[in-house]
């Protein structure tokens, strides 16, 4: 949790620093860079790694993502100077999070058994754009242990409408009684 704040704090600075000219070029970049870190081991230990010097890892990474727009550069080599580098992918996780709440959208999550079709995708999320009076960013994703149906989730708020999630409420509803 503190790891969470502390990111959130860096996430809202850059996110201030990049209204003024580029948050989606800010944004691109900052998840280029988390992206690097999750797809080499050896950039994210390195990245981490505290017996490097400061400097040296500063140079290397400057020139490496030189082209990175400057505001997510200058983020980067922060983390580095300020010993920090343990907080990239969470502030890249708070920074869309403010993004998303200044565009007033808001996190909605699809799972279901089989991929669905878009339109049916589609009607799914107007129903519940118009049902909440808002704009989402949705997620889909293929769990075949659901059997069937749809679960879908909004912030904290869950609906399960799955086959699963049916025989879970009645093998609960039979152990009560």
């Amino acid at each position: 949790m503190p790891n969470e704040t502390l990111a959130r704090r860096y996430a809202t600075a850059v996110f201030q620093l990049a209204q003024d000219k580029t948050p989606n070029t800010v944004q691109r970049d900052l998840h280029a860079f988390a992206g690097a870190l999750a797809a080499d081991e050896s950039l994210r230990k390195f990245f981490r790694s505290p017996v490097v010097d400061r400097k040296e890892k500063e140079a290397i990474f400057a020139e490496a993502f030189a082209r990175f727009d400057p505001i997510a550069l200058h983020t980067i080599l922060l983390l580095i100077r300020k010993r920090r580098e343990n907080l990239a992918e969470e502030i890249v996780t708070q920074y869309d999070v403010l993004e998303r709440d200044a565009r007033g959208a808001r996190q909605l999550s699809v799972t279901s058994a089989r991929p669905l079709p878009q339109g049916e995708l589609d009607a799914i999320v107007e129903r519940l754009a118009t049902a909440h009076h808002t704009k989402f960013d949705v997620t889909q994703s293929v769990d075949p242990s659901l059997i069937g149906g749809v679960r879908i989730s909004i912030g904290d708020k869950l609906a399960d409408g799955t086959v699963a999630g049916r025989l879970d409420d009645i093998a609960r509803l039979l152990s009560t009684n």
